[in-house]
């Protein structure tokens, strides 16, 4: 076990005209377990993988886990499962049941490229008891096809059914052009503020007018964050994120490299914790590195349509909780954060998943963190 001690802070607590909800004070994490799954593990007819985001129900003592299958392998679907935090290394992580993802009609997603989703978060909603799941919708432009597929945030009941959806606004529309989000760069990370009033949902990389994506010496590489108002479903802002260079060269250079926001985890309505996620083809660990991130000095962008030609901006500010290259064990795509449940000495946990993209030589690992 290794104790980390970060740069100590207050999250202020937010209001409604129901009740106050405070966030917890944060000033360190402990790092108490990883944990793995088996490689591809059967449960109930599916496959074990993919796991594209988490978050914990306090009152149900379980956890949602969205998987990112395109309908390839099974269905499209959610689990849920029991993730110990005791830190015994003989403990594992328990699914305890499967849920198909529905469509309006009430189907289960089809294979076939034109409709099948790409979910990358959920949560869940306490204050209706309905999960929201994002996903990055699709953009294939070549000779042979043409398939665009505008991200979406849907609202499902427990039993995968829908229940209601939220406009995207147009800037977030796929197009053939060069305009828009770009492909595998849409919405993928979700939250919702413990008071129930917003939603915030994140792109994983720059909006080709918003400019360049992330590189090895990038300093204006920009991604939006917007803001959602859960009473009306309207978007009412939207905020420029900088986002980190990418940690480490491909090997050989040249090949596929990435840095971008993989989750958020929202604090108050103007505190997040923000991961970003950075790859390179030949590197074996993914660098992932999280953010305490305040958007209350960011302009609200909304109306600006390329945040290249503005300038004209505040983004958020940014400051480093932490490293995961400080655990020096193997680090794999972790896209997923939630708080989870509490400790016998009353301290909150922090989960972590990581998404082995059903490849053989990557992990679907749990990272257990206990927040003093």
């Amino acid at each position: 076990m290794r104790k980390l001690i970060l740069a100590g802070f207050l999250l202020a607590g937010c209001g409604t005209t129901h009740r106050a909800v405070k966030t917890p004070a944060v000033s360190s994490l402990q790092f108490v377990q990883k944990y793995i799954v088996p490689h591809n593990m059967p449960f109930n007819g599916t496959t074990v993988g993919g796991l594209s985001g988490i978050d914990y129900d306090s009152a149900g003592k379980v956890f949602y886990l969205i998987c990112d299958d395109r309908s390839e392998r099974q269905p499209a679907r959610f689990y849920t499962a029991k993730v110990p935090v005791t830190g015994n290394a003989a403990d594992s992580v328990i699914f305890t049941d499967v849920t198909s993802l529905r469509m309006p009609d009430g189907n289960v997603y089809p294979k076939i490229k034109t409709q099948a989703p790409d979910p990358e978060a959920m949560r869940y909603n306490p204050h209706s008891g309905t999960l929201i799941w994002s996903g990055e919708g699709e953009r294939i432009v070549n000779k042979k096809d043409t398939i665009l597929n505008d991200p979406n945030i849907t609202e499902i009941n427990k039993d995968g059914r829908f229940a209601g959806s939220f406009p995207v606004p147009s800037f977030f529309h796929m197009k053939a052009t060069e305009n828009g989000p770009r492909r595998n760069g849409g919405f993928e990370g979700l939250g919702l503020t413990p008071d129930g009033r917003y939603l915030f949902v994140s792109l994983e990389e720059p909006r080709y007018e918003d400019g360049p994506r992330a590189g090895l010496t990038d300093t204006t590489a920009y991604v939006r964050i917007l803001k959602y108002d859960l009473h009306t479903r309207q978007a009412i802002a939207q905020y420029a994120y900088k986002l980190d260079p990418v940690a480490h060269p491909a090997v050989p250079a040249g090949e596929f490299l990435i840095n971008g926001i993989s989750d958020i985890l929202v604090l108050s309505e103007t505190q997040l914790l923000v991961m970003e996620r950075s790859f390179s083809t030949g590197v074996k660990d993914c660098t992932i590195r999280v953010y305490i991130t305040d958007l209350s000095p960011a302009s609200n962008v909304s109306r600006y349509s390329s945040l290249q030609a503005t300038k004209k901006f505040t983004p958020a500010q940014k400051k480093l909780l932490f490293n995961f290259e400080t655990l020096h064990t193997y680090i794999d795509n972790i896209e997923g954060v939630t708080f989870g449940p509490r400790f016998p000495d009353g301290s909150r946990s922090l989960i972590f998943v990581a998404d082995n993209n059903f490849e053989k030589k990557e992990e679907t690992q749990f990272y257990i963190f206990k927040i003093q």
